[in-house]
């Protein structure tokens, strides 16, 4: 292995001279200085564990492996230095201790990443004598993964945490709710997981397929899975952002508890959790029962979930039933809104003020910039891929009226000033907000919707979306030209989502999600990368993934082969809906 073969790739990387290697062994100690002590315990549980060595503690010779903090480097930056001596890995923090122990994994070579030792007895293990300094390019480094639609179990969701780690990605957007299932248990509504975390049937493939799948589907997570998996993640510096979608994409919760739909429209019969995709009509009513309902359902999230930001969604709501409800518009005429786009905003603007109360962050779908829906005023549309972008904006006075009517300051996207965006239907929305001065999540579905295909061939399992190819998610770029440097700093970073619709498995998810998440990965992290797409040298990205292919095989992730899907990777007569052509840059 050429030590060059690092994923993300370094800003910094020199050999010592002479060039060589340091071997480990039996007695190379570890030495953990205060505040690397979790890092150790990691060191010791997943490298010691790939490679059969104790790792005693120790701190007088040489031959040992020194981790400690030193407040020079970034938060998140680190420091190798393997010299002959004490071999040294420094960070700016525990997280950035952790980056460089990751990285020091991959020096080692790809069956460090195995869960115990292959090879002879008494193989020998080296690291080559080399500087290795870095830091991220961003503070947000993502991975969105809906558990609504397809549920994952509790081990699939903590080994993903890890491929996270790996590959120095550090937040965990979990889609907990949706029209097709209700995944979190709220111990003061019990039906939401005892109703609303099961279907009877699923819709095979995309929802013009004519196939079903009659096993009833669901499952949830309990509270204590959920703390289990909060923990485990920020022990490997991984921070879990809980989604809880409002207003819209909300039937499973309206059939545990319908008197959260529109019932004077629906009428009082219970709704089935939802077996079909797209976009629903039936969206939560704009009562106060439905805000306190909310209320008490995120007083159960914030205990479980210390991260900063909370996702309410805000996507997709059709706005069919509030105009045909009485009540949605007695609601309209009594806060004096223009029309139920400013309901949207209401009620987003409520939800965004009662967090910031308890110091928490809302962020959003880009939706919640415009309070509308991109389906506003049509039919539902099929799925996220079909449409493409659309971008119909209110009258944005009418829009910031529709806010104000909740109280508090607003900046002129008429959001609390703390308020921050996923930006999903393109780069449109996050450049709003950043100009606006709201932080940003830049996601765009033409880009790293990982769910759509990776090739144009006809082997492509349940093909969806626009081709994306690890070549093009590696030519991505967050930040658009044209933002002054003052937005563009509100760019706190990327994320690439996973949409589960067609994705019934662990196999199906790993089959999507790599080896694209290791070029999205360094696009992430890497300082070193162009910030023009066409100038980045993917020749270079491949070569490196020759190596990285044997780590994910090493990690045991199904991924997808550059050669195309193995045999029993296709799914052969499961409709998809592939769109042709380059996406729209917008």
């Amino acid at each position: 292995m050429d030590p060059m073969d690092l994923i993300p790739a370094p800003s910094l990387f020199r050999w010592v001279p002479p060039a060589g290697y340091d071997p480990i062994d039996d007695e190379t100690m570890l030495d953990a200085r205060p505040g690397t002590e979790g890092v150790a315990r990691w060191f010791r549980a997943t490298v010691g564990a790939a490679t059969g060595l104790p790792f005693p503690d120790g701190d007088d010779a040489d031959n040992r492996i020194v981790l400690s903090i030193d407040p020079e480097l970034a938060p998140e930056g680190y420091r190798i230095v393997i010299d002959g001596y004490a071999q040294r890995i420094s960070g700016g923090s525990a997280a950035g201790v952790f980056r460089g122990a990751q990285t020091y994994r991959q020096l080692l070579g790809p069956d460090a990443h195995r869960r115990a030792p292959v090879g002879p007895p008494g193989r020998e293990w080296a690291v080559p004598t080399v500087v290795v300094e870095d830091a991220p390019r961003f503070p947000w480094r993502g991975l969105m993964l809906d558990v609504a639609r397809h549920f994952l179990p509790k081990d699939d969701v903590l080994r993903y945490v890890d491929l996270l780690a790996a590959h120095k990605l550090n937040v965990l957007h979990l889609h907990l709710t949706d029209d097709q299932g209700w995944r979190l248990e709220i111990r003061k509504y019990p039906r939401l997981t005892e109703v609303g975390a099961w279907r009877a049937r699923t819709k095979r493939g995309h929802r013009a397929s004519a196939l079903w799948d009659d096993t009833p589907h669901g499952g949830h997570y309990t509270q204590d899975d959920i703390r289990e998996i909060v923990v485990y993640a920020a022990d490997r510096h991984v921070s879990v952002v809980p989604e809880i979608d409002v207003p819209g994409h909300s039937q499973a919760a309206i059939a545990a508890y319908p008197e959260l739909g529109n019932t004077d429209v629906t009428g009082p019969a219970a709704l089935p959790v939802w077996d079909t995709w797209g976009v629903n009509r039936n969206v939560l009513a704009p009562t106060d029962h439905t805000l306190r309902f909310y209320e008490d359902v995120l007083e159960e999230v914030l205990e479980l979930f210390p991260s900063p930001f909370v996702h309410l969604g805000g996507d997709e709501c059709p706005k069919d039933q509030w105009r045909a409800s009485p009540a949605a518009q007695a609601r309209i005429a009594e806060l004096g809104l223009a029309d139920e786009d400013g309901l949207q905003a209401w009620f987003v603007r409520h939800f965004d003020r009662w967090l910031a109360d308890r110091g928490r962050r809302l962020i959003g779908w880009d939706e919640i910039l415009e309070g509308g829906s991109r389906a506003e005023g049509r039919a539902p549309v099929e799925s996220d891929e079909e449409e493409g972008v659309r971008n119909e904006r209110p009258c944005d006075e009418e829009r910031r009226e529709g806010v104000r009517a909740a109280g508090g300051e607003t900046t002129s996207l008429g959001l609390a000033p703390g308020a921050a965006v996923s930006s999903w239907r393109g780069y449109a929305g996050g450049i709003a907000a950043a100009e606006a001065g709201h932080d940003v999540v830049m996601c765009p579905e033409q880009h790293v919707y990982l769910d759509h295909r990776q090739d144009e061939g006809p082997d492509e399992p349940v093909p969806i979306g626009y081709v994306r190819t690890l070549e093009d998610v590696y030519r991505f770029e967050p930040v658009p030209p044209g933002l002054s440097p003052e937005a563009a700093a509100h760019v706190i970073g990327t994320q690439a989502n996973v949409w589960s619709e067609v994705l019934d498995s662990r196999a199906r998810v790993d089959y999507q999600v790599f080896p694209r998440l290791a070029a999205f990965a360094e696009v992430a992290w890497s300082t070193r990368l162009p910030a023009d797409p066409a100038a980045r040298d993917f020749a270079d990205f491949a070569r490196r993934m020759t190596v990285h292919y044997r780590r994910l095989d090493a990690l045991g992730v199904g991924y997808r082969p550059p050669g195309g899907p193995l045999p029993w990777q296709k799914r052969p007569g499961v409709v998809g809906r592939p769109i042709e052509g380059a996406p729209p840059n917008v």
